[in-house]
């Protein structure tokens, strides 16, 4: 799956926990880059009823083929009991953004 690029998108309880799980994803060179949008309100079904809460979104370029690894790493660091984790396919990107998100990755 080389080549398949993907943006990972998680969400947390803080900024800080999303800074914490990108410089770790970073420093492991599974992600290239991350982007931190902050304070946004979700709404969702958890425990048999809708709950709200304000999240922050952390958006991170990467490869398919790291996607397990990186789950892995974020679940460890996540405070939530099911942390949102998915993988949304790129279509396109420029040549020379891939190029260099490729040359960022193990």
């Amino acid at each position: 799956m080389e080549g398949v690029y993907v943006i990972i998108m998680v969400t947390t309880a803080t900024r800080e926990e999303a800074e914490t799980i990108a410089c770790h994803l970073l420093e492991e060179k599974l992600i290239a880059c991350a982007n931190i949008l902050d304070a946004v309100s979700s709404l969702f079904w958890w425990t048999g009823h809708i709950d709200r809460a304000k999240e922050h979104i952390l958006l991170m370029k990467s490869r398919l083929d790291l996607f397990e690894k990186l789950s892995e790493e974020v679940k460890s660091l996540h405070s939530y009991e099911v942390p949102e984790i998915l993988a949304l396919p790129i279509a396109k990107g420029s040549q020379d953004y891939v190029e260099w998100l490729e040359s960022c990755l193990r």
